[in-house]
């Protein structure tokens, strides 16, 4: 099971800290995702870090302004994000299960949290 939390409403420039809680089996020898999804539009890749941690990878939009980070004695996974803009609310969700395939693909996961609501205003 995998548990976001940490969304909320921000002003533009602010900054949010996603978390990912997992349970129930252990996800350190997993690839973690993190994807959004707004109203009416597909799921988005946002960023996707290595088991060990080493390997990160972040869509273009996202670059320098979000950074993903994991603790793998704590089961979690988190996402920094920083100088958000009104074209980041979405509802933003963990990923885990990654099948070795391309990390920004949503069906490369098996494993899907709740989501947690992320909205900018300007």
């Amino acid at each position: 099971q995998l548990v976001e939390s940490g969304g909320g409403l921000v002003q533009a420039g602010g900054s949010l800290r996603l978390s990912c809680a997992a349970s129930g089996r252990t996800f350190s020898s997993y690839t973690m995702g993190w994807f959004r999804q707004a109203p009416g539009k597909e799921r988005e890749f946002r960023a996707a870090i290595s088991w060990s941690g080493i390997a990160k990878y972040y869509a273009d939009s996202v670059k320098g302004r979000f950074t993903i980070s994991r603790d793998n004695a704590k089961n979690t996974v988190f996402l920094q994000m920083n100088s958000l803009k009104p074209e980041d609310t979405a509802v933003y969700y963990c990923a885990a299960g990654y099948s070795g395939g391309d990390y920004s693909r949503d069906y490369e996961y098996h494993y899907w949290g709740q989501g947690t609501q992320v909205t900018v205003s300007s």
